[in-house]
């Protein structure tokens, strides 16, 4: 089965290879990965060609002008221009541990989409990732507990096994716990909510909306922890004046049956500024 993985960046390339560098670790020739790009300046991009590490599978680098922050432009984009029957949806600053990939391709179920979890990390462990000093993929668990008491990470229930049909699937809608950086849904129910709505508009619940109406079309959420974890690096906060909003427009639509969102998939036509590249 193709799955595509669809890495979203913005103007942080560092942070970026490091994700691509785990990727390229993982991926086989069953799969592809679309670099999905919210407008990252032209530095940024000849930062990410000139050092992009090599892949067994097809990598495209998928761009579109910076108008602020349109992540679910971005993701849709990438959605639009990915082969794979199964989309996994992954944040540019959200390294996959060494079992992501397999994790990921195990819980891929029929009426279902995946939920990861991460590990929040700090500043100074960041930069040591970022600087190549530190390969997270390599660390045992004693290095994870000295991060968790240093306060580096942010947990340590990464380290447990879980199986990987225990208690797993959900029904109904639940709010906590849900990340776009770390998500996993068949194509065709993407296609059948018309992917994230591009009327949300700045940080925040974007990705709520988007399983609030994969519920409504009757697809149950599976949880990928213990399993399909990322080590999420550290960065400063982004703009948060919009969030409100965002939420309550969920709030709003939890009382509704909507499926389709406003604009999304089904509305990206010819576009001139946007521009797609195959790295590998």
């Amino acid at each position: 089965m193709m799955i595509s993985f669809i890495v979203l960046t913005y103007n942080r390339t560092d942070a970026l290879l490091a994700v691509l560098r785990s990727m390229a670790a993982q991926c086989t020739a069953e799969h592809e990965l679309v670099i999905t790009d919210d407008g990252s300046s032209a530095s940024q991009v000849e930062l990410l060609y000139k050092n992009c590490p090599n892949f067994i599978c097809q990598v495209r680098h998928v761009w579109h002008p910076d108008i602020g922050f349109t992540a679910s432009a971005a993701r849709n984009l990438g959605a639009h221009y990915a082969q794979g029957k199964y989309l996994v949806f992954l944040d540019g600053d959200c390294v996959p541990n060494a079992s992501f990939v397999k994790a990921h391709t195990r819980l891929a179920e029929r009426g279902a989409f995946v939920n990861g979890s991460r590990v929040l990390l700090s500043e100074s462990l960041t930069r040591r990732v970022v600087d190549k000093q530190l390969d997270l993929l390599a660390q045992s668990a004693v290095f994870w507990w000295g991060a968790r008491l240093r306060g580096d990470s942010n947990k340590l229930l990464h380290m447990l096994f879980w199986p990987d049909s225990l208690f797993r699937v959900k029904q109904g809608f639940r709010w906590r716990g849900i990340r776009s950086c770390n998500l996993g849904v068949w194509r065709s129910d993407f296609v059948a909510v018309n992917g994230f709505d591009e009327t949300f508009e700045g940080w925040g619940h974007e990705d709520a909306d988007f399983v609030l109406r994969l519920s409504h079309l009757g697809i149950r959420r599976k949880n990928g922890f213990l399993a399909t974890e990322v080590y999420h690096l550290w960065h400063r906060e982004s703009q948060r004046d919009r969030e409100s909003i965002n939420r309550l427009r969920v709030f709003e639509r939890m009382n509704s049956t909507l499926i389709l969102a406003e604009k999304g998939l089904s509305q990206i036509g010819p576009n001139d500024s946007c521009k797609v590249t195959l790295l590998t």
